[in-house]
């Protein structure tokens, strides 16, 4: 009885020894601190949502998951347009981005961008929650990153230095920042403006200066940043795009983690989302949108076309959304327009 005892005692110390290595290895996997990329910092709902992901990973990992905040795309040198490549080559680990700054990689996203899709947030959440958000997912899978949560940095209304936008031939030779992607080029040189495309770090330095006329930007970017402080006095709400953000990770730092974390990890970004989208549509929704009283309050201009002024900008825009369409892929266009016509009903 003795040899058999001191013979399972042996070979259990054995088998222990043996996995010892393994659990060593799969430990090591899990770095000291994760990188998770941002456009805009803690003070814009954009980055209050990758503040909220990150509280919520760690104190739900107990600290397992140590994920620090890179506001400023600081990991791409500030060039918003490279952070798609970037998450897919390692150099981000995470990130809370942006339709807009990804669409160059990922040529369904450019969908959020078609001029005058969406009339409401009703139609937003129809799409992004909907069958076309899963198919975008699965493209940005395929692309090589793993989208989890759908955020939102908002409706982009359009401001400016120099008179009220009521129609388009208000933005007739205005120089207007916009972010790199090709189709806002075609939307405002179509509208008779003069698009400039540079980052964000660059804008604001630009509009003091008055290298810049106006810029596009959803109401809470413009509040955070105190962009009337650089002579933007007129904003015009026209609700020409949404700009989805989407919650993603390196798909190797997601292998490296435990199933247990990996479900913990999508859990906070899909809480984090909801309440990061709550953040983007405080005074918004509203009645009598608190948020534009407050602008006004400033001494701000603010012109908020109705539906048939609308009309004449979505009108004048049709031929981008016409050439657009089958770039982007006619069917999830398609699948869209259905989406926002049954959430309309």
């Amino acid at each position: 009885m003795q040899l058999r005892t001191f013979l399972t005692t042996a070979v259990a110390a054995a088998a222990t020894l043996a996995l010892a290595p393994s659990l060593g290895l799969a430990q090591a996997k899990y770095k000291s601190e994760y990188r998770m990329s941002l456009v805009l910092g803690t003070a814009f709902p954009w980055g209050k949502g990758g503040e909220i992901w990150a509280d919520k990973v760690r104190e739900r990992t107990q600290g397992r998951i140590n994920i620090k905040l890179y506001p400023g795309t600081s990991l791409v040198q500030g060039d918003q347009t490279r952070e798609f490549s970037a998450i897919r080559q390692g150099v981000i680990d995470m990130a809370v981005g942006s339709t807009i700054n990804w669409s160059p990689q990922v040529k369904a996203l450019n969908l959020f961008s078609l001029p005058f899709l969406f009339p409401d947030y009703a139609a937003v959440d129809a799409v992004v929650q909907g069958e076309v958000g899963q198919e975008i997912f699965k493209t940005i899978d395929k692309a090589g990153v793993l989208p989890l949560a759908w955020g939102e940095n908002g409706y982009r209304e359009i401001s400016n230095s120099k008179h009220a936008i009521k129609a388009p031939g208000d933005l007739k030779g205005m120089k207007i920042r916009v972010v790199g992607s090709p189709l806002f080029l075609d939307t405002f040189t179509t509208l008779g403006a003069n698009p400039t495309q540079m980052s964000w770090a660059d804008a604001q330095p630009a509009m003091a200066s008055s290298a810049v006329d106006g810029q596009e930007n959803p109401i809470a970017v413009y509040m955070a940043a105190k962009l009337q402080s650089v002579g933007q006095k007129y904003m015009t709400l026209w609700g020409y795009m949404n700009d989805p953000l989407i919650f993603v990770v390196n798909k190797e730092v997601w292998a490296s983690w435990t199933p247990a974390d990996q479900a913990i990890v999508k859990q906070a970004a899909l809480d984090a989302a909801k309440e990061q989208i709550a953040i983007a549509r405080k005074g918004l929704v509203e009645p009598g949108k608190p948020l534009v009283k407050e602008l006004e309050g400033l001494g701000v201009t603010v012109t908020d076309l109705n539906a048939q002024q609308r009309k004449v900008f979505a009108d004048a825009t049709k031929s981008v959304y016409t050439k657009w369409k089958p770039q982007i892929g006619t069917n999830l266009v398609d699948m869209a327009e259905k989406s926002i016509a049954a959430s309309r009903k």
